[in-house]
């Protein structure tokens, strides 16, 4: 009784923060300050892992490790739509650009330290794996127009098998049955965020740190090439030679 009482105070007390976070948003707009600042902010006052509105459920932490700050964005611009210009604010959400060029350190400050280090989670374990499946399917495409029979498997198979060693359909599998979810013949936008972050892990703990770091960084050139740019540009600069979970 005194748990399910404590839970449901918790559970008021994070209500009221994501309320108050949207109010800040809201009030801090309307006052004057760059709509992007303000959304940082009121991004870092932010609660809820997770919250459903008309039955659809907003996942903004996977796995308890990897912040989709995006997908929070998307869900605090929505409650000042027609307040934002809409061609900076499609631009953030479709497109990661943000409208103003912020410095890595400023950004970490405004949506606060471990914010950060779970969007970096979310970064290299989400974002960038599937950047390097789309890399490598475009390095089989090229090759397959250089030597015509070529017997590399299609770019989707063969990308998979490159990278992981084995087909997408077979490490689907795996990752269902490891994470005790049944097998279906699709998958929600949610469970295929948390299998690229669980390709991320396997993809550490099948290779040695040189491969990890030559993948990453050919990831990071594929999209840089394709114009991503997102909060941190350093991180598109750099890429990491030792990467893991960046949970406090």
């Amino acid at each position: 009784m005194v748990k399910e009482l404590e839970k449901q105070s918790s559970s008021r007390l994070t209500a009221s923060g994501d309320a108050a976070a949207i109010k800040h948003l809201e009030q801090s707009i309307a006052r004057g300050k760059h709509w992007y600042i303000a959304l940082l902010e009121a991004i870092g006052m932010w609660h809820s892992p997770r919250e459903t509105i008309d039955d659809f459920t907003y996942h903004y932490l996977i796995e308890g490790e990897a912040f989709d700050w995006l997908l929070l964005a998307e869900r605090l611009c929505q409650t000042i739509n027609g307040l934002l210009p809409e061609n900076e604010k499609d631009a953030l959400l479709f497109h990661g650009k943000p409208p103003l060029d912020l410095p890595a350190e400023q950004f970490k400050e405004l949506i606060g330290e471990r914010k950060y280090h779970q969007y970096l989670n979310y970064f290299y374990g989400i974002t960038v794996e599937e950047a390097l499946i789309q890399a490598v399917q475009e390095e089989i495409r090229k090759e397959k127009r250089l030597f015509g029979d070529y017997q590399e498997p299609e770019p989707g198979t063969g990308a998979y098998r490159r990278v992981y060693g084995s087909t997408k359909a077979i490490l689907l599998r795996r990752f269902r049955k490891e994470k005790g979810y049944p097998p279906r013949q699709s998958a929600s936008l949610t469970e295929l965020k948390e299998f690229s972050y669980w390709l991320f892990k396997y993809r550490i703990r099948q290779n040695d740190k040189a491969r990890v770091a030559s993948d990453t960084r050919k990831a990071l050139d594929w999209l840089k090439n394709h114009g991503f740019t997102g909060p941190d540009r350093r991180n598109l600069e750099t890429g990491f030679s030792d990467i893991s979970p960046a949970t406090p």
